[in-house]
């Protein structure tokens, strides 16, 4: 079972960032609500320990977590590789037309994810290797869509995004606490920054490049970088 504390911080995360209110963009999905269900089977699997190294993302992808409730959470990474297949809720958000919530029916590739857990694959075998040193959460657990496209938190209003990072460092303050992580590592400079400001300078924030196949620079060799940048976590190759 996964810590009571991870488990209640995340439920009232769910509610406090439904309870916010919009205008820049047009869609707006919660999957720690509709998607809880293979949310909460991930945090009883692999929130429980403490100590390990906290992988801080983003939001959710369009193809990932907005699909599957799982961070990073390709369909069929999630499938295959953590053998989650949850339902998802009766109610379902307003959906924009270009981006449906199929849950594990979406035949959809989400490329950061795909990348992130094949290199976990890869490098450490099996989902319980991976997460006896790593855990994976997401700075805002919210999908944002505006003008048929994926809109990024740091695109919102002023007004938006005071709202939004108070509710969101909250909850990350509330995570460190359950999970007294080693290190905290940013996936991309806007989770590294969120880390940095809450956490303060002293605290060990360290920077991993973005997976996302829309950066060129990972696309050159991401594995190459993620090993660079948690070198001091991962065990010597055999």
């Amino acid at each position: 079972m996964t810590s009571p504390g991870l488990l209640k911080v995340t439920r009232t995360f769910a509610h406090e960032v439904d309870d916010l209110r919009w205008s820049a963009p047009s869609h707006v999905y919660n999957p720690l609500i509709y998607a809880w269900a293979g949310h909460r089977e991930y945090l009883r699997r692999y929130g429980t320990k403490r100590g390990r190294v906290l992988l801080l993302g983003m939001n959710p992808g369009p193809w990932g977590m907005a699909q599957t409730g799982v961070p990073f959470g390709d369909v069929r990474m999630v499938r295959e590789w953590f053998h989650i297949e949850s339902p998802l809720g009766k109610v379902l958000p307003v959906q924009h037309p270009k981006y449906p919530v199929l849950g594990m029916a979406s035949h959809r590739n989400e490329g950061s994810g795909s990348r992130l857990w094949r290199w976990a694959e890869a490098r450490l075998g099996t989902p319980e290797d991976f997460f006896a040193r790593f855990f994976v959460w997401n700075y805002c657990p919210l999908l944002f869509i505006k003008d048929g496209h994926n809109l990024i938190p740091e695109r919102l209003s002023l007004r938006e995004t005071e709202a939004l990072t108070a509710v969101c460092d909250r909850a990350l303050a509330a995570a460190v606490r359950a999970l007294a992580p080693a290190a905290v590592v940013g996936i991309g400079r806007y989770a590294e920054r969120r880390a940095t400001a809450l956490l303060g300078k002293d605290a060990d924030v360290r920077y991993l490049i973005h997976p996302s196949p829309a950066n060129p620079a990972a696309n050159r060799d991401w594995p190459a970088l993620a090993e660079q940048a948690l070198k001091p976590w991962l065990p010597p190759r055999t």
